[in-house]
C-alpha cells in the first residue's frame, strides 16, 4: 500500500512537466499494472485532468515495467527529491526546461563535458567545485561567457 502510494506521488512530480494530451486515459482503458499502481486514485480518477491521467498512466506503466533494483532506486531517488527544499527543487526544474530548450548540439556538449568530469579523479573534481564556489558572481559569469565564445571542436577534429 505505501508502495502505490510512493509511485503515484513520484509519477505525479516526476511527470508534471511533460505537455498535456487532449484526451484523458479512462479507468477501463488502463493496463491491469497501471490499476494496481494507481489504485489509490480510482475513485476520482474521472475528475483528473486528461493531461494528469497520461502522466500517470504513463509513470505507471514505466513502474510496472521496472525490475525490482530499478523500483528500488527510483524509490531512493524521490525520497531524495522529496527531501529538498522546495527553492532546490524549482531550480532543478528550471534548469531542466533550460536544457530542453538548448539545441542538440549544446546538450550533446553537455553531456560530454559531465562524463569527462565524472571521469575525473574525485579529489579533481572537488577542486574544481571548491574554487568556482569559491568566485564572485561576476568571476563565474565572465567563466561561462569565456566557455561559451570557445571555439569548439568538430566532429572530424576528434
Amino acid at each position: 500500500m505505501r508502495v502505490r502510494s510512493i509511485v503515484a506521488t513520484m509519477a505525479l512530480l516526476m511527470f508534471s512537466t511533460v505537455f498535456a494530451e487532449d484526451s484523458g486515459v479512462s479507468w477501463e482503458d488502463l493496463s491491469d499494472g497501471q490499476r494496481e499502481v494507481l489504485s489509490q486514485l480510482e475513485d476520482g480518477w474521472d475528475s483528473l485532468p486528461p493531461a494528469r491521467q497520461q502522466r500517470l498512466s504513463r509513470g505507471a506503466d514505466r513502474w510496472t515495467g521496472m525490475s525490482p533494483e530499478e523500483r528500488e532506486q527510483a524509490q531512493l531517488r524521490f525520497s531524495s527529491w522529496r527531501e529538498l527544499s522546495d527553492t532546490r527543487r524549482e531550480r532543478i526544474r528550471e534548469r531542466a526546461q533550460i536544457f530542453k530548450d538548448l539545441s542538440p548540439e549544446e546538450k550533446k556538449r553537455i553531456r560530454e563535458n559531465y562524463k569527462n568530469f565524472r571521469k575525473m579523479h574525485r579529489d579533481r573534481r572537488q577542486q574544481l567545485r571548491d574554487r568556482y564556489h569559491r568566485m564572485t558572481p561576476e568571476q563565474r559569469q565572465h567563466l561561462r561567457d569565456r566557455l561559451q565564445k570557445r571555439p569548439r571542436p568538430r566532429p572530424t577534429d576528434r
